[in-house]
């Protein structure tokens, strides 16, 4: 390769905004309802979303109530080649009409499950389309895992960076080390050990890691919610996720009402904040319509959490405008650091107003929180730590089923429930790619209608020939 076409291809890598990228954010604003073109909307102005896999590994080796799974997911043969041929062609259907980056969760079952040199030729699949892979996990995970997930057999990293989802909460049942926990902070010990393993990562191989925490909100355990965000927030988790539970799933683990004002958005949000100690505005930024998705941005200095931006502060409102208008192009997760500088840097070439911007920001910033945290933070060399809180409040089967139905005749709904489904469909943030149709599907159609049959048809494609059991230890394990 001569030095031109070298200079072209850092020239085209080091672009702020690619044009495809514009594109595919233009399609995705004007594919929103109007309902949710709120200034604070951060699809089709710095995002296109977050997206998802189906259909490639659907079982799990935990159990929980309510579980979202259907009935025959594990029925199904986890088979690697099958996962990486489905997310390939899922991939592809994303990159043709989502664009060449987004965020995308590899999940179905429990990716553990695969494995790793299928779990880890999967994430570079995703990666070569584009996208930044999260693995999701129950956490019940071990060292020898990651270890020969992240390293090939020549014992080279394959894996520089990683993100897995840990979802940990006391109506999952068969962990090992507690099997039935009786409370969330019973829990708190597994969290712990859950970052320990990826901070090893970093140490021992210079692997890095984002990690989110899952949780899942019923009567039985909403009162303890903002007692995790307390001292989960802490842990090292980039990200806290409450899910109010929905009726989705094998209706044989649906245990008691999930319904209730305890259990609403509302009441969960005020737990989060409880737990992070002040109220989170989340109108700042949107993702998708409010009554699906609540998001806080901000970061930890401690103990103590504080907020990227405050909604009651227009010059804050206009950090937030010029982020959406300059930045949205520039891939900060999956950009490497010297590329990343160069990117901003031509921004700031281009739109140098946008340093008394950040400066203006940085100066609120800290004075929000004060020179008494700022000379603790020194002296105890800490630093910030981005945190971001998300409350997802997933629809039941049965109001999403009619609706999607109707959807697709391209009727709406004069019931007021299926109307509310309809609009919350039209403006999901995350969404699965459909090879056979070359469409997407939001997550709420995918789990709570279309999954039941494809997991049929997957136990009939995959099936497992054999069921024996064998105690290994304290694990139960298929062979």
């Amino acid at each position: 390769m001569g030095v031109l076409e070298r200079l072209r291809r850092w020239g085209r890598a080091t672009r702020p905004t690619d044009p495809e990228f514009t594109a595919a954010m233009a399609r995705r604003w004007a594919e929103l309802p109007e309902t949710v073109r709120t200034p604070g909307q951060a699809l089709g102005r710095f995002a296109v979303g977050c997206e998802g896999t189906h259909g490639v590994f659907p079982a799990c080796d935990l159990a929980c109530t309510p579980c979202y799974h259907s009935r025959d997911a594990n029925r199904v043969r986890v088979d690697g080649a099958h996962t990486r041929e489905q997310v390939d062609a899922q991939m592809s259907v994303l990159r043709r009409l989502r664009g060449p980056r987004a965020h995308a969760q590899l999940i179905g079952g429990e990716v553990t499950l695969l494995p790793p040199d299928d779990h880890a030729a999967t994430l570079l699949i995703m990666r070569a389309h584009g996208r930044e892979p999260m693995s999701m996990t129950h956490g019940d995970i071990d060292d020898d895992y990651l270890d020969r997930l992240v390293l090939g057999p020549d014992g080279r990293r394959r894996l520089h960076r990683v993100s897995f989802a840990g979802h940990f909460d006391s109506m999952m049942f068969g962990r090992r080390g507690i099997p039935r926990p009786p409370d969330e902070a019973s829990l708190h010990p597994y969290r712990r050990q859950f970052v320990a393993r990826f901070e090893r990562l970093s140490r021992e191989h210079g692997v890095r890691s984002f990690l989110a925490h899952n949780m899942t909100v019923t009567p039985a355990n909403v009162s303890e919610v903002a007692e995790v965000v307390r001292a989960v927030g802490p842990m090292g988790f980039g990200m806290l996720s409450f899910q109010p539970a929905a009726y989705v799933g094998d209706d044989r683990r649906w245990h008691g009402d999930f319904r209730g004002a305890d259990v609403g958005p509302d009441a969960v949000w005020a737990q989060i904040e409880s737990g992070a100690g002040q109220r989170l505005d989340y109108r700042i930024v949107e993702n998708g319509d409010v009554r699906c998705n609540r998001t806080a941005y901000g970061f930890y200095l401690g103990d103590r959490w504080y907020p990227l931006l405050d909604g009651a502060d227009p010059r804050d409102l206009a950090t937030r405008d010029a982020v959406f208008a300059h930045l949205s192009g520039i891939g900060f997760a999956a950009t490497p650091v010297p590329a990343l500088v160069v990117k901003l840097a031509r921004v700031l070439a281009r739109h140098p107003g946008l340093l008394a911007v950040a400066a203006g920001w940085l100066a609120r910033t800290l004075r929000r929180v004060g020179a008494r945290s700022l000379l603790r933070t020194v002296a105890s060399r800490s630093w910030p730590r981005p945190v971001t809180f998300v409350m997802h409040q997933f629809m039941d089967a049965a109001a999403v089923e009619p609706a999607w139905a109707m959807m697709q005749r391209g009727e709406t709904a004069d019931d007021p429930r299926l109307r509310e489904t309809q609009e919350r469909l039209a403006a999901c943030h995350y969404a699965m790619g459909h090879p056979d149709t070359g469409t997407l599907v939001p997550a709420c159609v995918q789990h709570g209608v279309l999954d039941p049959a494809a997991n049929a048809a997957l136990r009939r494609l995959l099936p497992i020939v054999e069921a024996r059991r064998t105690i290994t230890g304290t694990r139960t394990e298929k062979t």
